[in-house]
């Protein structure tokens, strides 16, 4: 079976989710090391002003090398309340955004500890809205090299990457609230797209997505 091999990710961007939609197996990396300035903890919205980064602070070890599923969130600058308030001002006036608000914002005000769990319970929240049925594993040790069948988007998928690098992913533009005055902005979280396009959401990802695969 194929499956696509990606990372964990905080409210991932549309192409990520083009993944989970189109493979019939999805396997989260559970064994990778965390590194710096990656979707692991970043995520970038539409705002009034252009696409803004969204970051979740994490606590500082003294190991050199540190797994993702053992990295803490930090409670320093009040980044849970922020990060809410910048959702609301972003997509208050999106035509979803109030269907759905009440499933994420208990996330912002309750304190979770580990980041891997906080990622992968809004991932869960995101394919239920979003009708997306694509079984999801978690890796069992890390493996570098993967079978013919398995595909590695683990750090492809990337905000330092250009995604469209990606021959298969073309992300289909849509309606955003802000659209007029600053073009389509792609490519933002898929929170972006499911405020914006509600249940048409899933139609969007598929046509974002044409596979070169032989």
């Amino acid at each position: 079976m194929e499956t696509a091999f990606l990372t964990s990710a905080y409210l991932p961007p549309v192409h990520y989710f083009c993944k989970l939609y189109h493979f019939p197996q999805a396997v989260i990396e559970s064994h990778c090391n965390y590194v710096k300035q990656t979707y692991r903890n970043r995520c970038t919205i539409a705002s009034s002003h252009g696409a803004m980064a969204l970051t979740i602070p994490v606590e500082r070890t003294g190991e050199v090398k540190n797994l993702t599923r053992d990295i803490r969130m930090a409670d320093h600058g009040n980044w849970r309340h922020l990060h809410w308030q910048a959702i609301v001002s972003a997509y208050n006036n999106t035509p979803f955004f109030e269907y759905y608000r009440d499933d994420f914002e208990p996330f912002y005000e309750k304190r979770q500890e580990f980041l891997f769990d906080f990622n992968n319970e809004l991932l869960h929240v995101l394919m239920n809205h979003l009708d997306i049925e694509t079984p999801v594993l978690f890796s069992e040790s890390y493996e570098k090299e993967l079978e013919i069948n398995q595909f590695d988007f683990r750090e492809t998928i990337h905000p330092k990457h250009d995604f469209s690098d990606d021959v298969d992913f073309h992300p289909a533009p849509y309606y955003q609230v802000f659209d007029r005055q600053l073009g389509f902005l792609p490519n933002m979280s898929v929170i972006d797209l499911l405020f914006n396009c509600g249940p048409e959401s899933v139609l969007i990802l598929r046509d974002s997505h044409q596979s070169h695969r032989l």
